[in-house]
């Protein structure tokens, strides 16, 4: 009986949670601190925990910056939704005995947008633009053959208009490698820091005390007050799988499983083809089981070039889904010097 009671107890704990979950979505800030950097990872459909090999896998997990074998650097250029502009570049640097370090720079900008009124529906005359910028530095070790760590610290602003918004991030990390080139487990946490909130000219207004009263004054100075809020806070933990089908063919395997704080858990699924040890082709899907998602599919493909025995050179693209939001186009390039 009390096994049964136990039992019961949990199973009405958790069907009430069910019952009473809400989305939090848009309850964030920060947001463009989600769009995934990496053509490679996002034609993988996004599963990245357990990934490694270039630079911009820190952003999925700074583990593996640890991992690097030589310092990288990449640039990508995404074309994002509603013509927004989305640019970020890393260099990660390794040094022997010590480890990885990495800056990384990330840029968004909405492009100019007409302020519309209630009064004046079609444009005021005015144009505002959004821009988000954040500036990251990294570490990345190899704790064991097999164990590595990884930290970054991040600080980001966001401008609406003449309001901004500042902050700090941390992204830490843990990737562990059962066997040489086989099975990987990764796991971490991106986006940790305090709450913060908008300050700027845009919040004073004039303010009239007492409307139905005249002869006072109606245009005292004041400023809007607003509310702090949390930055995208995720919790990330993956597998990857490589198989090496002969020198020419090898395949990998990799699937997340995602717990953000401002919605619904997902997984991301996908895999690569890489053949003749140059070119490479992706697929995966992203936000499985997420209620009322957008699209999922992903896809892309790749291709690597020894210069010489010291200089390597990559560019991966990687295609979207976004449904009726439309798609989104990767590039990134990458330059690896051993």
């Amino acid at each position: 009986m009390k096994k049964i009671s136990i039992t019961l107890f949990i199973t009405c704990v958790l069907s009430a949670q069910i019952i009473f979950a809400q989305s939090k979505t848009g309850t964030t800030i920060g947001q463009f601190l989600k769009i995934e950097p990496s053509a490679r990872a996002a034609a993988i459909g996004n599963a990245g925990a357990a990934l490694y090999g270039e630079a911009v896998s820190s952003y999925y997990n700074p583990a593996s910056l640890g991992r690097l074998e030589h310092s990288d650097f990449q640039f990508t250029y995404n074309s994002w939704l509603a013509d927004i502009v989305y640019n970020y570049a890393i260099a990660a640097v390794k040094i022997e005995n010590i480890g990885t370090f990495s800056l990384q720079v990330t840029s968004l900008n909405s492009g100019e947008i007409d302020v519309r009124t209630v009064e004046q529906p079609l444009g005021t005359g005015e144009k505002y633009s959004v821009n988000n910028f954040a500036l990251g530095i990294g570490y990345g070790l190899m704790l064991t053959d097999r164990v590595s760590i990884g930290l970054e610290v991040n600080y980001l602003q966001e401008s609406i208009w003449n309001s901004t918004l500042a902050d700090i991030s941390f992204n830490f990390g843990v990737q562990y490698q059962v066997e040489k080139d086989g099975l990987m487990f990764g796991a971490s946490v991106a986006n940790f820091g305090p709450r913060a909130k908008y300050d700027g000219r845009d919040l004073y207004i004039d303010f009239d005390f007492d409307p139905k009263k005249y002869g006072d004054n109606n245009k005292l100075p004041a400023e809007l007050r607003t509310d702090s809020y949390s930055l995208p806070t995720l919790f990330r933990v993956g597998i990857a799988y490589p198989l090496t089908i002969n020198e020419s063919n090898k395949v990998l395997f990799a699937i997340d499983a995602t717990h953000p704080n401002d919605s619904y858990e997902r997984l991301n699924v996908g895999g690569e083809w890489n053949f003749l040890n140059t070119f490479a082709v992706r697929a995966g899907y992203r936000d499985l089981f997420l209620p009322d998602s957008e699209g999922g599919l992903m896809l892309g493909a790749g291709a690597s070039y020894d210069f010489s025995p010291g200089l390597n050179v990559r560019f991966d693209y990687a295609w979207s889904d976004y449904g009726r939001l439309n798609q989104t186009h990767r590039f990134t390039v990458g330059i690896g010097f051993n």
